[in-house]
């Protein structure tokens, strides 16, 4: 599969997230206060990225995430709404780059570099299985 014809850089998508309680660094254990934890910013990137490859792939592939380099910018309080950009800057091979940023009400919370693989789902589980 050739995903340059498929993936075009600049693709982007947006979602927006209610911070929950026990997305909080206090609730999971990566900081003492009820704001986002930086771990939960990462997955809402990861999760933005995720869905903006799986409208364009065809049955049977999927995408896993391989590089993280994300700075946590400004704290946002629970009950707080973020906002996730994601946008595509490089398709190689089967590996995806994209941009990633977050803001909150006030300010820009996040931003950084994602990576993810385009797999075949079928062979990708075999390698699971195949560790027991």
């Amino acid at each position: 599969m050739d995903l340059e014809y498929i993936l075009k850089s600049g693709l982007s998508r947006e979602e927006n997230f209610l911070v929950a309680e026990e997305q909080a660094a206090v609730h999971i254990g990566s900081g003492g206060t009820a704001v986002l934890a930086t771990p939960w910013l990462i997955a809402f990137m990861e999760r933005v990225a995720f869905r903006l490859l799986e409208q364009y792939l065809p049955d049977g592939s999927s995408s896993v995430g391989i590089l993280v380099n994300v700075r946590h910018l400004a704290p946002t309080p629970v009950g707080k709404t973020v906002r996730v950009r994601v946008a595509i800057t490089a398709v190689e091979g089967s590996k995806v780059t994209f941009t990633v940023q977050a803001w909150d009400q006030l300010e820009q919370i996040g931003e950084g570099e994602h990576q993810r693989a385009v797999i075949d789902v079928a062979r990708f589980l075999r390698r699971v299985e195949a560790k027991g």
